[in-house]
């Protein structure tokens, strides 16, 4: 049985260079700071996150990122600390079906955080998460040439296959 009230804990990420990042559970205030921080991805990275060259979130798509269901989705951000400011600088979540023991996660990543290990602790946390949860499996789909989230994967001990239904993304899963 999943426990709905089980939540990630606030705190401070070591991260490589000297870079540290406030992880907590994403809050529905955090709407509009969803909307910078997908500004400040590029092209590239928001296509490797959505599948999709978008321009800009619809406000559906805000509110569902700013209000996850606690009885199916677990969601983090990691907060920067720029010039006296806390932006978004990172977002990891996973989700699943009600009954099921099975999880899909995605992580997003700025740019400019990007190689300092902020992707590794937002995915490390989500896996203690969702084992604490219940889970039994996590998976996510990963576009071929997308080798930082490939390799990330693989470190953490994902399988790393092609996804049956669609031949352009791969699967990375691991048994929690």
């Amino acid at each position: 049985m999943i426990d709905p009230v089980i939540e990630p804990q606030e705190h401070v990420a070591q991260l490589r260079a000297g870079r540290t990042a406030v992880v907590r559970a994403v809050r529905a205030d955090d709407r509009h700071a969803f909307e910078l921080a997908f500004e400040r991805l590029s092209p590239d990275s928001r296509y490797t996150r959505f599948f999709a060259p978008l321009r800009e979130m619809t406000p559906r798509m805000l509110d569902a990122v700013a209000n996850p269901s606690p009885d199916y989705e677990v969601a983090l951000v990691a907060l920067g600390d720029e010039h006296g400011t806390h932006p978004i600088v990172g977002g990891a979540r996973f989700s699943w079906v009600p009954g099921s023991t099975t999880c899909e996660f995605a992580v997003t990543i700025a740019d400019d955080w990007q190689g300092v290990g902020l992707a590794r602790h937002l995915l490390e946390t989500l896996i203690a998460v969702a084992r604490t949860r219940g889970l039994r499996r996590m998976e996510g789909y990963v576009l071929p040439d997308n080798a930082g989230m490939r390799g990330l994967a693989r470190r953490l001990g994902f399988s790393d296959s092609i996804y049956p239904e669609d031949h352009s993304l791969r699967l990375v899963s691991l048994d929690l």
